[in-house]
């Protein structure tokens, strides 16, 4: 069993050095857009396995980009408000495995259920339809266009936008802040208190929902959430059933 440390840390090792390096990354995109026109989003953000864009390394980086100012401060904040105290209990060798696979996690289920909604979309599709995404669909995008018809829009969509961020790990934080200390409370708005349990079930459950819902015109990438939660909550029974304890 792993103990409390002595000292509590407000900013501990492992969280420090992501928030630098996601900072870095952050600061490098929007400089090389602005002076060289190179959008790094492009190339460490993740594809489908399918897209010509596509490349393994993004599995991995596109944990490290973030498509504005608000995207990196919310995922940011929320990683150092419950990832904090989780690396204090654990110790940053521990909480840095577990942020890796739930991010990574979360990659996968998002990816999957994207290669499932593509894969439909596909069968909609005349062959000449198909032929012409696959050939001029990310040029198309690049432009700020996409195509008039609905499915074909659809799938290119899917097949040649890039995913980023940090959030499927961040979700994969807050379910184990949730675990480890249920009764904890915090405060919606700085007023409403709510234990941390209520909090991430129903944050949990709005995530299943809009997943399901699936609105196209939604950018927010409800799967990889869930799958940072439930990569994270498999770790944990994981450590659980070999430890006796996820602490």
């Amino acid at each position: 069993m792993q103990q409390s440390p002595l000292q509590f840390r407000l900013l501990p090792e492992v969280i420090k050095n992501l928030l630098i390096i996601n900072g870095l990354f952050f600061l490098a995109t929007v400089v090389l857009s602005n002076v060289f026109g190179t959008n790094l989003i492009d190339l460490l953000g993740v594809y489908l396995p399918q897209s010509e864009n596509f490349r393994p390394y993004q599995i991995v980086t596109h944990m490290f980009m973030h498509g504005n100012m608000g995207h990196i401060f919310f995922n940011m904040f929320a990683l150092w408000m419950f990832g904090n105290a989780l690396e204090n209990v654990w110790g940053p060798k521990r909480f840095l495995i577990y942020y890796f696979v739930t991010g990574l996690g979360a990659a996968l289920l998002h990816l999957g259920f994207q290669y499932w909604e593509y894969s439909s979309l596909v069968g909609q599709l005349t062959e000449g339809q198909l032929e012409t995404v696959l050939r001029e669909g990310a040029a198309i995008l690049e432009r700020g266009q996409n195509y008039t018809d609905p499915i074909m829009r659809q799938a290119n969509a899917l097949l040649n936008s890039p995913t980023v961020g940090a959030s499927g790990a961040v979700f994969g934080v807050l379910l184990a802040f949730g675990m480890l200390f249920p009764n904890q409370y915090i405060y919606l708005y700085f007023v409403l208190p709510v234990k941390v349990k209520y909090f991430v079930a129903v944050y949990g459950a709005l995530e299943l929902y809009n997943g399901i819902v699936n609105d196209p015109a939604s950018n927010v990438a409800h799967f990889a959430h869930l799958g940072g939660m439930l990569f994270g909550f498999l770790l944990l029974r994981y450590w659980k059933k070999n430890n006796g304890t996820f602490y």
